[in-house]
């Protein structure tokens, strides 16, 4: 057969690959190569084996071949067979020896002369040695090391910051912590034409910083991507209103508190891109927040139509029964979604919860610590292993672990509310007031109605300080952002009541009995305040204090 009618049947292979005829390129595949014995047409065969999913023949093919362990191809290849076949110890052996230095960086530990055939072909953008330390980093995580894992991951992404998939997996599996996660960006070699693309990172990984530092982040994104459409007319379109981009938007406004606002956003993107999986994550959270059960019932059954075998689709199944307070059934699927992907944080720390409002501390405790080992750079498990401590009144323990929340996590205000809480518990008020007004300082204005309790819990801290006029001022903050808590009706009837003011205290008293008609708190001080109005009179001319 000549040359040209070779080139031709190449052709045809590339052709069917490109139309996904995967059974037709296998055929004509396997004919080129028997003509040529080529190794690189060899390569073409086993490619459109694996993309066909006849991964063990694929694999067999290229171990037969005699260059397997020399071509870094026929060897990343074989490895992406054994990665599909789950067998991961002879993943890691297909890889090689490549080891560590100090600095995170791989290199060999033999001289291999390794060929990498085609380079212009094949190697134009992405470093084959970065995919094969982002597999190497794929088999120790599916052996449950996740260490090795950790540092596979950011060895494939400085041996090519093009490798978006190793920084996915380190940021969406919590692997690294804030202070972790900027280091390794900064550590990146990005190439003068990917500024971009590092600003981009920047958005992707945690938003811990000051708001004005996260929104730069944002518009210098904004900003390079106008930068990129002034070079080439063809891109008429900037990345302001890219999906990616603005559900990080979104995660960096439900981190902030601000549930109404991420929940608007995140409505709209899943209009625009209904299959946006991270996106639906954050809208199933903010949902949550916001009390939608409608909604969640409408994305959990969503979800389980179109992605049965997905955590996150029994994840929202959990979030609905959690919202409407059927904890026994949120607490069954949250438990699938585990078992579905152990490495998926939401489901563990939703599993948590369910048994925690149960007040089943041993195993919420338990489902806390296996994700706080699984998630080093999530600070949420170590949060609330410190929020059930403290529900067992063992302060000292709640407080550590809370600090421990705090250095992974410093601008989280729910953090700093509940070091105030411990400090109230432990009775140092000036320590609590001073935490209480620092989470109010991290709240953005103006605050809603889910950080009334802070409001209240600062207004009882000045209190107990006798500072009654400051108390009395958080208390009138705190209705104005709900008229139903019983805590700051009884906590300012009490405050007037420690002032002598009787009248004002009698009426606040009554205002928490009409919440609470049984409350024997506000029944016994209120019978003690219409005493001591009667003992002292009304009369305005004396002195109340």
């Amino acid at each position: 057969m000549r040359e040209e009618e070779i080139e031709r049947l190449r052709g045809v292979v590339r052709d069917c690959v490109s139309k996904h005829l995967y059974s037709s390129a296998i055929f004509f595949a396997d004919k080129v190569a028997a003509i040529t014995n080529d190794p690189a047409d060899i390569y073409m065969q086993a490619q459109a084996l694996f993309l066909g999913r006849h991964f063990r023949r694929a694999y067999h093919l290229l171990n037969a071949s005699k260059i397997v362990f020399r071509d870094l191809r026929f060897r990343y290849l074989a490895a992406k067979c054994l990665e599909e076949l789950k067998e991961w110890d002879q993943c890691l052996f297909m890889l090689g020896d490549e080891k560590l230095d100090e600095h995170g960086d791989a290199y060999e530990t033999k001289d291999n002369s390794d060929m990498y055939l085609d380079k212009d072909g094949e190697d134009r953008e992405m470093n084959i040695s970065s995919a094969i330390c982002f597999l190497r980093g794929k088999a120790y995580e599916a052996l449950e090391n996740r260490a090795q894992a950790r540092q596979w991951y950011k060895a494939a992404i400085k041996a090519d910051p093009l490798c978006y998939e190793a920084l996915e997996c380190l940021v969406e599996n919590h692997m690294l912590t804030c202070e972790e996660e900027t280091s390794l960006l900064s550590s990146l070699q990005f190439g003068p034409e990917d500024g971009w693309l590092s600003s981009f990172y920047s958005c992707l990984i945690k938003k811990y910083d000051k708001e004005n530092v996260v929104e730069a982040k944002f518009k210098e994104l904004e900003k390079e991507s106008s930068k990129t459409d002034l070079s080439s007319q063809s891109l008429m379109c900037t990345l302001k209103d890219n999906t990616d981009l603005l559900a990080c938007k979104a995660e960096y406004y439900h981190q902030c508190g601000e549930y109404q606002k991420c929940f608007e956003l995140t409505s709209t993107l899943l209009e625009k891109d209904p299959f946006h999986l991270k996106c639906t994550l954050v809208h199933l959270a903010a949902a949550m927040e916001l009390g939608n059960s409608n909604e969640l019932y409408l994305m959990a059954c969503n979800l389980v139509k179109d992605y049965p075998q997905k955590a996150l689709s029994w994840f929202a199944v959990g979030c609905y029964y959690y919202c409407i307070k059927k904890y026994d059934q949120s607490r069954r699927y949250f438990s699938k979604s585990t078992s579905l992907d152990g490495t998926f944080a939401p489901a563990w720390i939703g599993f948590g919860n369910a048994y925690a409002v149960r007040e089943e501390g041993d195993q919420a405790m338990s489902a806390y610590r296996t994700a706080a080992r699984l998630f080093p750079g999530c600070h949420l498990p170590t949060l609330y292993i410190g929020m059930e401590y403290m529900r067992t009144h063992s302060f000292k323990l709640a407080e550590q672990f809370i600090m421990q929340a705090k250095a992974i996590c410093p601008a989280d205000p729910l953090v700093y509310n509940e070091l105030g809480v411990v400090a109230y518990h432990m009775k140092e008020y000036n320590q609590a007031v001073w935490w209480f007004e620092k989470t109010l300082a991290l709240i953005p204005n103006p605050l809603s109605e889910m950080w009334e309790p802070t409001v209240v819990n600062l207004a009882h801290a000045y209190r107990k300080l006798k500072m009654f006029r400051e108390a009395i001022t958080f208390y009138e903050k705190a209705l104005t952002l709900s008229t139903k808590s019983l805590s700051t009706y009884a906590g300012l009837a009490y405050t007037y009541h420690l002032q002598d003011n009787f009248t004002s205290a009698i009426t606040y008293y009554h205002k928490a009995l009409w919440l609470k008609p049984d409350d024997p708190f506000c029944t016994e001080m209120l019978n003690i305040a219409l005493a001591d109005e009667c003992r002292h009179g009304i009369d305005p001319k004396i002195d109340f204090h």
